[in-house]
């Protein structure tokens, strides 16, 4: 996810934030008490996302009675905990966004804290190169449900020091339960060419999520004929972008790729593409792919210019079997509504595979629930039968192209637009030769 901050300026703020907070470590705790903390911006633009991931892992402990029962398997002692949940803020609403200091307080809290055992989180890729070291010298299980860039944990696709430099302690903690950009890069050039796509424009919000995809995308081009006509980041404090428009009109291109989200102008790009006549459709990552895109670039203009979204996994309306049915009703019957958002399943597994690791683990030790997380294998979750990979990747690569549609209504006698993502296809990449 979003928001781009060079990675030495976090590393030096987080090592320094450290050293300050660090100081006797208090090592008593309550012994029946596990605490599983997030941290997710819950103020600003991406509240929306967040509440669904919440939601989405009070469901996974609701399911439980917020009990948990597990043994030990050096020495078959069975035991059963308490779990609380600590539900942290990231953001300010002075920022409206995740900020370093926030994230940095949040992983120091979580590391002085003896009851805490995992920590469900970040939403922004830049925040979990804040609070990676951190939580990695305390050996506290990491698990997102939203970080996608490759960086965090696949060698040679970063920075010359990354995933090293998040891993202190030289072990891995942190695991994440939706595939990385390199896959979703990859599968949104698929999808292009099967549209029928020959030249298309790149821009990017020049944040780590969005210009890691944007790169993958153009890395990716070449092998499934298709020209870059451009790459382009924009500045998305800015209010509007229709001279760039004219400038990607004139060049006629089949598509304008996104990487970015919502929050980032992705509406703002599209009304923009409406209002100086340019027609192609505009693809974006799962950063988009949430009611808040459709509401943001305005359900009129939707219907003049297609959006196409990618995501890691089933949307919410095609989760119609299995464990993924199982949650979507689980989650109707307790909010008395079904998942808004998509991310609500990935705080749901997220959540899941953290209680999977205490299980295995069999006791209340911070290195054994982090050494059983980042093992986990064929676990069977509302995502599907998955992995965790050498790096702490899921091994789940199913993707899903997602289209907006629109229709006409009439309320109170008044015609309305109104619009909505639809599921349009499967997306997998051919298996390795």
């Amino acid at each position: 996810m979003p928001f781009r901050v060079s990675a030495p300026l976090i590393l030096v703020v987080a090592f320094v934030a450290l050293g300050l907070a660090a100081g006797k470590r208090e090592t008593r705790g309550r012994p029946d008490v596990i605490t599983i903390v997030s941290s997710l911006p819950r103020s600003g633009s991406a509240r929306g996302q967040t509440d669904v991931i919440v939601n989405g892992i009070k469901l996974a402990l609701n399911d439980i009675g917020y009990k948990l029962d597990v043994t030990d398997p050096a020495t078959g002692e069975k035991r059963t905990f308490t779990l609380e949940y600590l539900d942290l803020d990231d953001a300010t609403a002075a920022a409206g966004q995740w900020t370093i200091e926030q994230e940095i307080t949040n992983a120091n809290l979580a590391r002085t804290d003896p009851d805490v055992m995992a920590y469900i989180g970040t939403y922004n890729s830049g925040a979990a190169k804040v609070s990676m070291p951190i939580l990695n010298r305390a050996g506290i299980f990491m698990v997102s449900p939203a970080n996608t860039a490759p960086a965090l944990t696949q060698p040679g696709v970063g920075e010359r020091h990354e995933p090293q430099c998040y891993r202190p302690s030289g072990v891995i903690n942190f695991a994440r339960v939706i595939p990385a950009d390199d896959i979703q890069g990859e599968v949104s050039v698929l999808w292009a060419h099967d549209l029928g796509v020959k030249k298309l424009y790149i821009l990017d919000d020049n944040e780590v999520y969005g210009q890691g995809i944007a790169k993958v995308v153009e890395a990716k081009c070449p092998k499934y004929g298709i020209a870059v006509l451009g790459h382009q980041s924009i500045d998305s404090k800015a209010q509007e972008f229709t001279p760039l428009m004219t400038t990607i009109k004139g060049l006629n291109p089949d598509l304008v790729y996104f990487g970015g989200t919502t929050q980032t102008k992705a509406g703002q790009l599209l009304k923009d593409m409406v209002a100086v006549g340019l027609r192609c459709p505009m693809m974006g990552p799962d950063g988009c792919f949430e009611q808040a895109m459709i509401a943001s670039a305005g359900p009129k203009n939707l219907k003049v210019v297609p959006f196409y979204a990618t995501f890691g996994g089933l949307p919410i309306d095609a989760l119609t079997q299995g464990k993924g049915k199982e949650f979507v009703d689980k989650y109707t019957a307790l909010y008395k509504t079904p998942p808004a958002d998509a991310y609500a399943t990935y705080g749901y597994e997220a959540t899941l595979v953290t209680l999977e690791a205490i299980r295995r683990a069999g006791k209340k030790d911070r290195d054994a629930i982090r050494a059983a997380g980042v093992a986990v294998v064929d676990f069977e979750g509302a995502t599907g039968i998955w992995s965790f990979d050498a790096n702490g990747d899921t091994t789940n690569s199913k993707m899903t192209g997602n289209s907006v549609v629109t229709a006409e209504e009439t309320v109170d006698g008044i015609p309305v637009t109104t619009g909505k993502f639809q599921f349009a296809r499967s997306l997998q990449l051919p298996p390795k030769k």
